[in-house]
């Protein structure tokens, strides 16, 4: 393992990387702590801030291009910040369960599932991982 490939990587990868890891930490801690206390919702602005930047910065990555400089990894960037949103609105209406739902999926789909698949051959975090 080393953090070579991932240091000398063209920006915003590094930051993009460290902020979804950070942001798959305090995700999983949010699903394991008590909800609705002021820990739960500070550590949940903190959460939606880092999923917020890794959305963002995911607009300046370019590594992948299937339509001109654009992937499908865009439009994972548009419907992160749509549900982002979403969520935030649905807790403000009280509408907990749904604001549950929203981020739950979130987790699971744009952190766990999408970052799985930055291990693939050829990507940087395999590099990270497998040192090759």
């Amino acid at each position: 393992m080393t953090l070579v490939p991932l240091i000398h990587a063209t920006m915003p990868i590094p930051l993009h990387a460290v902020a979804a890891i950070l942001a798959l930490v305090i995700g999983a801690a949010q699903l394991w702590l008590v909800k609705g206390t002021a820990r739960h919702r500070r550590l949940g602005y903190v959460w939606v801030g880092l999923m917020a930047f890794v959305a963002i910065s995911g607009f300046f990555i370019y590594e992948t291009r299937v339509l001109g400089p654009f992937s499908p990894i865009h439009l994972l960037s548009v419907l992160v910040l749509v549900t982002l949103w979403r969520g935030i609105r649905l807790i403000r209406g009280g509408k907990i369960k749904a604001h549950r739902q929203a981020m739950i999926l979130l987790f699971w789909l744009a952190l766990v599932l999408t970052g799985l698949f930055t291990f693939a051959p050829g990507r940087i975090m395999n590099q990270v991982v497998t040192g090759v």
